[in-house]
C-alpha cells in the first residue's frame, strides 16, 4: 500500500525539522524538504532534536520549488497542502481527503508558503483550532497529520 509522503517547504527551525525527521524514521513516513532550508541541514539543534534517527529517516532534498514539482509530477502525486486558509478540516476533507498518492505540504514556520505554492496545491486542508489562535508548532502540525496517515494507512 503506497503511504502519503511528507514535504517540509523551506523549513525556519532546525529543531523543528529535526524532531520531524526523528518522527517520519518511527513512522516509516517518507519526508521531503524542499529548500532552501533556513539553517544549515548539518546544524547542531538539527541533530539534537533528531538525535541518531536522522539516519534512519527516508528523507529526500530537493533545491527548489521547480525541483521538486518536476519530481512530484513525474511520480504523479497530489499536492495537499496543510494551512490555516483553509475551512475544510483534515479529518473531513470529502473529496480532499488524503489518499495514498499525495505529499502533504507544511509551510514554513514564519512565512507558510508564498501564493504560487499556494495556488499549485490540488487540495488544502486545515487542523481545526480554538478560534483566534494564529497556528500550531510545526512539528506539532505534522505529528497530528502523522498520526492520521498512520491511523487510516498503517505502519
Amino acid at each position: 500500500m503506497t503511504k502519503p509522503l511528507i514535504a517540509l517547504y523551506q523549513p525556519d527551525i532546525p529543531g523543528n525539522t529535526g524532531s520531524i525527521l526523528r518522527l517520519g524514521a518511527c513512522l516509516g513516513l517518507g519526508i521531503h524538504i524542499i529548500g532552501p532550508a533556513g539553517f544549515d541541514m548539518t546544524d547542531r539543534a538539527l541533530k539534537r532534536a533528531g538525535m541518531d534517527y536522522i539516519e534512519m529517516a527516508n528523507l529526500t532534498r530537493h533545491d527548489g520549488w521547480e525541483e521538486f514539482e518536476i519530481w512530484r509530477r513525474a511520480e504523479n502525486r497530489r499536492l495537499v497542502l496543510m494551512t490555516t486558509q483553509s475551512a475544510t478540516p483534515y479529518t473531513h476533507g470529502g473529496d480532499q481527503t488524503i489518499t495514498g498518492q499525495d505529499v502533504v505540504l507544511f509551510g514554513r514556520e514564519s512565512a507558510g508558503v508564498p501564493p504560487r505554492v499556494h495556488d499549485a496545491a490540488d487540495a488544502r486542508l486545515t487542523i481545526p483550532m480554538v478560534e483566534g489562535r494564529r497556528s500550531l508548532n510545526l512539528a506539532m502540525s505534522v505529528a497530528i497529520i502523522a498520526g492520521e496517515i498512520n491511523r487510516r494507512f498503517g505502519l
